[in-house]
């Protein structure tokens, strides 16, 4: 007498470990493709960020909507885009004075 053993298809298969696993490496080779980063953004969708007039805070306005007062836009070519990029660290010890000129933050110990 022959006996057969049926195997369950996730076996056979690899199980969920193997659809994760393919699953993962989807979402990466689509980050990829796509340019997406998986760091933090500095702002939303449909925001922009502007940084305390003598000060190091931040905050997110949105397109289309002036800073409120006493926040200033980052000047052209130095907007952070993600949390701790080259612009969001210099950012953490310079501000915009009164005048609209880069000074080293007061508050950076410096």
């Amino acid at each position: 007498m022959t006996s057969r053993v049926h195997r369950p298809s996730s076996v056979i298969s690899g199980g969920p470990a193997r659809s994760a696993l393919g699953l993962a490496l989807a979402c990466v080779t689509l980050a990829m493709l796509t340019g997406c980063s998986t760091e933090d953004a500095s702002c939303g969708g449909g925001e922009y960020p502007v940084m305390t007039v003598g000060g190091t805070g931040s905050a997110c306005v949105s397109n289309g909507d002036e800073p409120p007062k006493g926040y200033v836009r980052y000047p052209e070519g130095k907007v952070p885009r993600h949390v701790g990029d080259e612009w969001d660290t210099y950012w953490s010890t310079h501000t915009i004075d009164e005048n609209g000129k880069i000074i080293k933050a007061p508050d950076a110990g410096m």
